[in-house]
């Protein structure tokens, strides 16, 4: 039998029409939008930390090329806004797929959630792929902020018993914390921003022990850095530890 090694598994790439079900607000800055409806079927999630594309229509001419069956997001005509979020629950029996959206005030994804309610609808696409971790590793390290919870609330349900995991969260203020369920053995380091220091906090760390799995999703060049720090102060291995940028802080450059 051979040993699960980490891989890329391909989906088709379809477009589909969800209702929303239901809105939680699951803290002051998150919010779960609950879609559903009868194009959710064959969706397939594999990895924690998948991402699918939101589509906004700003104006009627978007909306209307949105419900146009012919509509590609690679074609020609009337483009809307898209936005890459992870799914944080999915569950086919029932027929619904959870979305948690970082309330910001800005954005046309922060926009929509904020006033989004029952009934109304929201066209996803995706996910084009999904990262497959087998649970090879003794422990793992998550390191992310609002934009990055519900991949890391996705994979600490998924972790079994007997894993340790260590989470550092960068969250706006303590308010934002949330209740993190697994069976594995977690510890959460919550740091608030402008009060504390992400990448301080991550230098400081007492890495467990034995093989390490380290996942890393922040601005792109906070990501970076915490991966540098891993690496050159924390000695990991290159090929377990994945870091990648969710978002770029306004004015910041690819250096």
């Amino acid at each position: 039998m051979s040993t699960p090694v980490i891989h890329r598994v391909t989906h088709e790439i379809k477009r589909r029409r969800l209702e929303v079900l239901r809105v939680v607000d699951i803290t002051p800055r998150m919010r779960r939008i609950t879609l559903g409806g009868e194009q959710l079927a064959g969706f397939a999630s594999l990895g924690s930390d998948d991402h699918i594309k939101l589509l906004f229509a700003q104006n009627a001419a978007e909306q209307a090329a949105l419900e146009s069956p012919t509509f590609s997001v690679k074609g020609e005509g009337p483009q809307p806004a898209m936005r890459d979020y992870t799914p944080r629950r999915i569950d086919l029996g029932s027929g619904e797929l959870d979305i948690d959206f970082v309330l910001h005030g800005d954005g046309p994804a922060s926009t929509w959630a904020e006033q989004a309610k029952p009934g109304q609808h929201l066209h996803i696409a995706g996910p084009r792929g999904s990262m497959i971790v087998p649970d090879i590793f003794d422990s793992y390290l998550l390191v992310g902020d609002e934009t990055a919870l519900p991949a890391i609330a996705r994979r600490l349900e998924e972790l079994p018993a007997g894993c340790k995991v260590l989470a550092v969260i960068e969250i706006a203020d303590e308010h934002e914390q949330q209740a993190l369920d697994s069976a594995a053995d977690v510890e959460v380091i919550w740091v608030v921003r402008g009060r504390d220091d992400l990448l301080g906090a991550v230098r400081e760390l007492q890495v467990p022990q034995g093989s390490l799995y380290a996942w890393v999703a922040t601005e792109t060049k906070l990501s970076r850095q915490v991966r540098r720090v891993l690496l050159d102060e924390h000695t990991l291995n290159d090929e377990f530890v994945k870091a990648v940028g969710y978002w770029r802080a306004e004015g910041s450059s690819e250096e």
